[in-house]
């Protein structure tokens, strides 16, 4: 066994922290989350999963036990089990168990996530839910213990990055004229999905810096990528570059965990003296890893190869098509992002009244976690939490009225008539929290950043012009009379 396959047991340990606190993550949310958006009454309920999809092309434990118990005690226990990984259980049990038990830990990890991804259906349909699935997969070769990792597999996991990157990159490329233009930026900001802090301060920067921006975002996403794969200090540099790149991604915006999971992917560029110099912890000695466990990386890396065919395909066409999964599992994938910006906000701000005759002073309006709605409230810091249905709701909002893939806004609205208390719960705030509104609707607005002069005179962080009626407004079934059952009842 060559020496060099001890030189990354640092690295190997301070990915498997930062993967764990990510599946931590995700698994949170999904304990929070899941039920009431895709559970057994959810807004696109479970049932829909399995009657339209098949178990082969959409694998889950939920496709057998549908109930949204069943749902909580995998959510939860995913939770449970990447805090065991994130304080590195493997490692304390020692050698020779500890790599049997590393790969069960982080296999049963990622057989929990897939069940979510593929039962949660366009709730779990983003780049980021499949590349953790791609590198949870590709953590449970990486062992654990004394022994070092085998590098053939920190390579796949720089492939891995290398497709995140430079995929990006190409959508951009052959996307919005605004990319090439060099301006994408200067609207970005305003229009991301869901602004953070620092988004109305860095959007009001010169335009001079966006343009020097996006260029910058060329050389990290096209050129820098290829360096992964270069001899140290060159992937030392290039994993610097990516990490301080995705770095300002998480300062100026919330993209829940994809800034953060491309960073955990950036440490497999290193070595393990580059990271002794941030992280001083290391084992007295390493050892190779175990023959079989090379044996077994060289299979998986035969397996991406072959199922790497169709992504790359996919990557060098004209045709690029971001996020997409062309295996079930979801071993290996397609990514990209941001390949076209929007240049206006609109936004949908949903209102009630517990009126039945409302004026339009008695329409009240309804606080999300990340999407803006009241002009005055600063945008919130969310990331690497991600908040799915505020996420939903800018898709929708690009749209003059609701299409097929916007049903769930109706159920929505039916649910906070009920009211449901659940689904009140992803919602930051109601307008009614001691009775039900009798009516609902969505109301459709443009939203820009306030000037700075503005901002001073108003103190508010938007201006918003109203749009027109988005949906409704619904009124609240009425509720059914009480009945006499000894009326109903046969003669006596």
């Amino acid at each position: 066994m060559v020496a060099w396959e001890t030189e990354y047991w640092l690295v190997r340990f301070v990915f498997q922290r930062g993967l764990a606190l990510l599946y931590c993550v995700a698994f949170l949310v999904a304990a929070r989350q899941f039920r009431p958006l895709a559970g057994e009454d959810g807004l696109l309920p479970i049932e829909e999963y399995i009657n339209q999809a098949s178990f082969r092309d959409h694998p889950s434990l939920f496709y057998f036990l549908p109930s949204d118990r069943v749902i909580g005690i995998a959510a939860w226990s995913g939770v449970a089990l990447s805090i065991v990984a994130l304080v590195g259980g493997p490692y304390w049990v020692g050698d020779p168990y500890a790599i049997p038990l590393s790969m069960a830990l982080w296999t049963v990890l990622w057989l929990l996530y897939q069940s979510f991804v593929n039962a949660g259906r366009l709730f779990y349909g983003y780049g980021w839910e499949t590349m953790l699935l791609e590198t949870g997969f590709l953590a449970i070769f990486l062992g654990a213990g004394s022994s070092g990792p085998p590098v053939i597999v920190l390579w796949l996991l720089n492939w891995v990055l290398f497709r995140n990157m430079f995929g990006a990159g190409l959508i951009k490329l052959r996307g919005d004229e605004c990319w090439r233009e060099l301006t994408c930026l200067e609207s970005h900001y305003e229009t991301q999905p869901l602004p953070n802090p620092t988004s109305w301060y860095v959007h009001h920067l010169p335009a001079r810096f966006h343009r020097l921006e996006a260029l910058g975002n060329f050389v990290v996403e096209i050129a820098v990528p290829f360096l992964y794969f270069a001899p140290h200090p060159i992937a030392d540099v290039a994993g610097i570059a990516t990490i301080s790149f995705q770095a300002w991604l998480m300062l100026t915006g919330n993209f829940s965990w994809l800034n953060a999971l491309t960073i955990v992917q950036a440490i497999t560029t290193f070595s393990d003296g580059v990271l002794a110099v941030i992280v001083p912890f290391a084992p007295a000695t390493s050892s190779a890893p175990p023959r079989w466990q090379v044996v077994l990386a060289v299979l998986v890396a035969v397996l991406v190869i072959c199922l790497s065919v169709n992504p790359v395909r996919n990557m060098l066409s004209e045709r690029q098509i971001m996020n997409t999964s062309f295996d079930p599992l979801h071993l290996v994938n397609t990514y990209g992002a941001f390949g076209s910006i929007t240049k206006r906000r609109t936004q949908l701000v949903i209102e009630a009244t517990t009126e039945t005759d409302p004026t339009p002073d008695d329409w009240h309006e309804y606080e999300w976690y990340g999407q803006p709605s009241d002009p005055g409230r600063r945008p919130s810091q969310v990331a690497p939490y991600h908040l799915r249905l505020d996420w939903q709701l800018w898709f929708a909002g690009m749209r003059p009225r609701p299409g097929s893939r916007q049903r769930w806004l109706r159920r929505l609205l039916d649910r906070l008539l009920e009211p449901d208390d659940d689904v009140r719960a992803l919602l930051r705030s109601t307008p009614f929290e001691q009775a039900p509104p009798e009516q609902i609707r969505i109301v459709r607005y443009r939203y820009r950043f306030s000037t700075p002069e503005e901002r001073a005179v108003t103190g508010t962080w938007y201006v918003r012009s109203k749009l027109g009626l988005y949906l409704g407004p619904i009124s609240r079934p009425a509720e059914a009379p009480a009945t006499d059952a000894r009326a109903e009842g046969p003669d006596r």
